[in-house]
């Protein structure tokens, strides 16, 4: 078979990634990764039946179609591929990774807002294929993690801890899955159950802070990408550790990352921690 329109004999030997939300921003951002990457090919897109770009080449808001029509056949679109990456919705999520465990496709799942029995099937799925999830693919989000533990460790007494999150207003979920993960990692460190000491937001006479707790904040707004601020608020002191985003492409580059840690993986659930090497 001869490759694709607009895919080079280098990339055709490349590994095969199929994009979910093929004609949102995030996937649009992950197709410009993956064209731009030696080592990868885009070999499937996927959106909803009502998507307005289903159809139309799945490059050509670049400039230099590609050959692969975005479509709505999750079978049609994940055949040619080893991996697939998404950054969609919980429920399409799943489905996604139904017929991946079915074609034996590899995935990198950026998806965020997935219950405890959501979060549960994923691990049972993952019996049968590799899958890197994390609620954030930015390498430098998840060295933030890192600093978060360590700071947690450090700081278990006497100093108040507040999450404060921004995203742009299209964001469906809050708190984001994020920062979200910042609490869970900042109450293990401290020995605590997150579910247990998380608080979603004050109102009226809320009495004195409980100082086992963990608050957050949440703002919506504009084209934000994701702002994220871990406050350590102490007597005479405050420590804050913060990661901006301003471009959804350190996502990109992340998630191709984890798709080149899943290479050699057969089957098991990972996060960013294993692919950084930072466990």
């Amino acid at each position: 078979m001869s490759p694709a329109v607009g895919t080079s004999p280098a990339q055709a030997q490349a590994r095969g990634v199929a994009v979910a939300g093929a004609s949102g921003r995030m996937g649009r951002m992950l197709i410009e990764a993956v064209q731009a990457a030696r080592d990868f090919r885009l070999a499937g897109a996927l959106d909803r039946a009502d998507a307005p770009g289903l159809g139309q080449d799945a490059a050509s808001f670049l400039g230099q179609p590609c050959g692969v029509a975005i479509t709505d056949d999750l079978r049609v679109g994940l055949s040619p591929a080893q991996v697939l990456i998404d950054f969609t919705r919980p429920e399409g999520t799943l489905a996604h990774l139904a017929v991946c465990r079915e074609r034996g496709v590899q995935a990198v799942i950026g998806t965020t807002g997935f219950s405890d029995a959501q979060k549960a099937q994923i691990e049972r799925i993952a019996q049968d294929i590799a899958i890197v999830l994390s609620p954030n693919m930015s390498v430098g989000v998840n060295v933030t993690f890192k600093l978060l533990e360590m700071a947690a460790q450090a700081l278990a007494t006497g100093y108040d801890i507040e999450i404060i999150e921004a995203h742009h207003r299209h964001k469906v979920d809050a708190p984001s899955g994020t920062a979200l993960r910042m609490g869970e990692i900042v109450a293990h460190a401290l020995g605590r159950e997150l579910s247990q000491c998380a608080v979603y937001g004050r109102e009226g006479v809320t009495g004195e802070r409980d100082p086992s707790t963990i608050g957050f904040a949440t703002v919506r707004g504009g084209d934000i990408v994701g702002d994220h601020t871990v406050l350590f608020a102490g007597t005479g002191e405050r420590i804050e550790i913060t990661h901006k985003s301003s471009s959804r492409a350190t996502y990109a580059q992340g998630s191709l990352r984890a798709a080149r840690f899943l290479a050699e993986r057969k089957n098991g659930l990972f996060d960013m921690a294993d692919v950084l090497g930072l466990r």
